[in-house]
């Protein structure tokens, strides 16, 4: 039984019936194109509080279909004639209807075996349960003044798996990006990233940028000065006794000085003219000064989406979710998140060499909002702990 999330105004009334939508995202790259919807399922509304259910999947047409609430914000749907779900053309038909319509390209489009075997594999994993399904209530994350940018939901690209929705949401000094939906690798519910706010990164000039060995240095830097940090406070919380340790600062927000400075260049200190210079105060930066700094994405990192944006806010150090087929061995690797604007971000995956871009989704969701922050963060665990 595979499992979907619903938010309120995905179930809309029609009329006398009640419409169950879902929201697919765009074709791969193009995470700015707005969403895709289709009908799932169809309530129609009789007398004498009765009512007849009709499943939407497939091809031909409206058939019978059952919906059982299992519990408060649950509820399933399952398809009493699966055979409208199949076509004459067999699995192969199926298949390349369902190439067109879920990626809006061909079979013979696609030259990269990996990116065929992963598209495959998808396949078969989602027509394996067309006929029954579980929905469950999601929340949109809260949203407070000294965010970074406003939360909400984020259309990103993750290389041969095409477009995923990610939910961008704030935990104080930290952020979290949290799969709304999922692929063969990492599931829905995963946190797919993870945004260090105390740790801020700055980047060099764009043509030192465009080395993969210079950035790599620079975030590894911050990744051992991380793993310093917490192994003080780990050591402050054991010898503390009854004195506790000294707490980080708060993340600054906004037009703020970068928390993390370049490191030295390998090789030795600085030479003559340098020593005064790297003592003397950090200059403002073009993105701390609102007109944005330059960006280019390093030779050897590949994107989905070469239409990235060329200046950014500013760059945060931050971890990303990887895993084998059926989320076996995962593990959380360094990278970059790079503030681009309001509605874009993206992210560097260091080990992958791979860059996502995420583009925020537009749809309007009415009554979607957490009762409280609490109900938020108890949600994120529970969504988690379904696939975990």
């Amino acid at each position: 039984m595979k499992s979907n999330y619903f938010l309120n105004n995905k179930h809309l009334v029609d009329g006398l019936f009640i419409i169950g939508w879902m929201y697919l995202p765009p074709h791969d790259p193009h995470v700015d194109d707005p969403m895709r919807f289709k009908p799932l399922f169809r309530v129609h509304l009789m007398e004498r509080k009765s009512a007849t259910v009709e499943c939407m999947y497939g091809h031909r047409g409206p058939h019978n279909g059952h919906i059982q609430i299992v519990k408060k914000d649950e509820f399933s749907t399952k398809c009493n004639q699966t055979d409208h779900h199949r076509m004459s053309g067999g699995r192969q038909e199926e298949f390349r209807t369902w190439l067109r319509e879920e990626w809006g390209r061909t079979l013979e489009d696609i030259f990269h075996e990996h990116m065929q075997e992963l598209i495959l594999m998808k396949f078969i994993y989602t027509s394996q349960y067309d006929n029954c399904l579980t929905y469950r209530r999601i929340y949109l994350p809260p949203s407070h003044p000294d965010d970074l940018i406003r939360p909400g939901l984020f259309k990103g690209t993750y290389g041969s798996h095409g477009l995923e929705i990610v939910m961008l949401s704030f935990h104080g000094k930290r952020a979290r990006g949290t799969k709304i939906t999922g692929d063969p690798n990492i599931p829905a519910g995963q946190q797919t990233v993870e945004i260090d706010l105390m740790h801020r990164i700055q980047l060099p000039d764009v043509e030192s940028l465009r080395s993969f060995n210079e950035l790599s240095r620079i975030v590894l830097e911050v990744r051992e000065q991380v793993r310093q940090e917490q192994q003080q406070q780990e050591d402050g919380a054991e010898d503390g006794e009854g004195r506790a340790p000294q707490s980080p600062r708060e993340p600054q927000r906004g037009p703020a000085q970068p928390s993390v400075e370049l490191p030295a260049e390998k090789g030795g200190g600085p030479v003559d003219g340098e020593a005064a210079a790297a003592a003397a105060p950090v200059p403002e930066q073009p993105a701390q000064s609102g007109q944005g700094q330059p960006f280019v994405l390093p030779v050897g990192v590949s994107s989905r989406n070469e239409d990235y944006p060329r200046t950014c806010r500013m760059c945060f150090y931050g971890t990303g979710l990887i895993a084998g087929h059926g989320f076996t061995s995962p593990e959380r690797t360094p990278g970059v998140f790079i503030l681009f604007d309001e509605d874009r971000f993206g992210f560097i995956w260091l080990e992958l060499k791979s860059f996502s871009l995420y583009s925020r989704v537009r749809a309007t969701f009415r009554n979607a909002e957490a009762p409280s922050p609490q109900a938020f963060e108890e949600m994120l665990k529970n969504i988690q702990s379904l696939t975990s």
